[in-house]
Formats: C-alpha cells, sequence, structure tokens
C-alpha cells in the first residue's frame, strides 16, 4: 500500500478541476450577457437578434457539455455522445414537427 501510485490521465484531470469550472462558468455568463443585451437595447433587428441568440444558445450547450457534464471525445465518453446525439435529433424532430403543425393550422384558419 506504500507504494500505491496514484496516476490520472488527460481526461481525468480535467474533468472537475476548478479552473475547468470557472472557464466554462465565466464562458457561460458571457454567452448569456451578449444576447441579453442585444434584446433589452433594442439596437438590432429582430431576424439578427434571433439568428444571434440561436447561435449563443448552440455554443452555450456545447460550453455546458464540455466544461460541466465533461463530454469528450474521448472512447469513455462516446456512449454518452451518442445518447446526447440520438436526444437532440429526437428534440429536432418534435421541434420541427410541431412548427409544420402550427403553420398548416395558421394557413388552414385564416382561409
Amino acid at each position: 500500500m506504500a507504494n500505491h501510485h496514484h496516476t490520472e490521465n488527460a481526461a481525468d484531470a480535467h474533468a472537475g478541476g476548478l479552473k475547468s469550472y470557472l472557464i466554462g462558468f465565466v464562458m457561460a455568463v458571457i454567452l448569456t450577457v451578449i444576447p441579453f443585451a442585444m434584446v433589452m437595447s433594442g439596437a438590432f433587428s429582430k431576424g439578427v437578434t434571433v439568428v444571434v441568440i440561436s447561435i449563443m444558445a448552440a455554443v452555450q450547450m456545447l460550453v455546458h457539455m464540455v466544461y460541466f457534464l465533461h463530454m469528450d471525445r474521448s472512447p469513455e465518453q462516446r456512449s454518452n455522445v451518442q445518447v446526447g446525439l440520438f436526444s437532440l435529433l429526437i428534440i429536432g424532430i418534435v421541434i420541427v414537427g410541431s412548427l409544420w403543425v402550427l403553420h398548416n393550422m395558421n394557413v388552414n384558419m385564416m382561409h
């Protein structure tokens, strides 16, 4: 037991360090403040604001997955990444289907 050496690989050192959490937190705050400021200032058109909010939301999801959920490209995380991608596919299908139904209802009700 005295000779027991604890070895850490890069993924273990990256997962959960205070520096990692602080970087993730700062990035998440920045990615939240920018769209909030755009909406509150009203200086940009609605189209530009929606595009920026969508991009910032996607980037923020990636930040959360990497810095807080510790998902990366390592073989140990492959199943988690696959489940995440499948979840995104299902969410996309639900959103697109809902928008399609609402659009068709609007078209049918207006004519």
